[in-house]
């Protein structure tokens, strides 16, 4: 699986995308883009090179032809930390008869920005594109195609979905490296326990605010927790012993779909807790 940057960074570069983006609308933003008629190759890479990224997740084997290890079971959690990494949010996620659904806003952080710490460009500059993405079994399967953007805020209130966005990843924890893979056991399935992981594991620091905590078990092994970090909804997949509900190539933690945000509802987060992909270590 893929490590990924810390909060901090991501903080930094957001925040001035959702400064920008609150200032001027989304509506405006987008109409001015149209006017303009920008180059979308940029952001359309990044939307080629999640769709990769997935691919890759879904490799059944331990390795993947360019040597990386690929293949095994991963969580929601993958898919939000894969969007993230390419300049996204997650805008929604749905499983239907074994088709699993996940719809992106990508731009939000320009690749230039995201690998080199340079200055984020003005919105009108980098577009906002949003994308489907569907898959199944393997890497075969995954599919993207480009959607129009929601144009409004899914928690109901005035102003643009891209500024919401930007506002809910300048919110994400400030740990070290906190939607990486890594194991949860030896942990009590309490909210005490939950937040003794998420201070242990380093995914969330003295200063960010852990509130929330609804947590329900899910089979012998499962404890799965909607919480909110800094206001963020976030969900937690905890298992005990050795079972692959708590291997440790899996992300345990992660921020919630943009559409689940409001509710941050615990019935959600055993929704997303399934696993998706296969297990190597179950084909030989």
């Amino acid at each position: 699986m893929t490590t990924f940057g810390t909060g901090a960074r991501r903080a930094l570069s957001f925040a001035s995308t959702a400064l920008v983006a609150g200032a001027l609308g989304v509506a405006g933003t987008l109409g001015y883009q149209w006017v303009t008629a920008p180059d979308t190759s940029a952001v359309d890479a990044q939307a080629g090179e999640l769709a990769d990224a997935l691919r890759k997740d879904l490799t059944s084997g331990f390795y993947s032809a360019g040597g990386g290890t690929y293949g095994g079971q991963f969580t929601e959690g993958t898919v939000v930390a894969q969007t993230e990494a390419h300049g996204g949010a997650l805008l929604s996620f749905g499983s239907d008869g074994g088709v699993h659904t996940a719809e992106v806003m990508l731009g939000l952080v320009p690749p230039e920005a995201r690998t080199s710490g340079a200055k984020d460009p003005a919105a009108d500059a980098y577009p906002v594109r949003c994308y489907r993405y569907t898959f199944a079994f393997g890497a075969h399967s995954v599919k993207r195609s480009g959607v129009d953007c929601p144009t409004t805020r899914t928690d109901g209130r005035p102003g643009s979905l891209v500024a919401q966005l930007g506002v809910l990843l300048v919110e994400q924890p400030a740990g070290n490296n906190a939607y990486r893979n890594t194991a949860t056991e030896g942990y009590t399935h309490t909210p005490q326990g939950v937040r003794d992981f998420l201070k242990a594991k380093g995914l969330v620091t003295a200063g960010d605010a852990v509130t929330g905590v609804s947590g329900r078990a899910d089979g012998d092994d499962l404890y799965v927790v909607a919480l909110r970090i800094n206001g963020a909804c976030h969900y937690l997949r905890m298992g005990s012993g050795s079972s692959s509900s708590s291997a440790s190539d899996l992300i345990p933690l992660w921020t919630a779909p943009a559409d689940e945000q409001e509710a941050c509802d615990v019935g959600h987060a055993v929704a997303a807790s399934a696993l998706y992909g296969t297990d190597p270590a179950k084909e030989g």
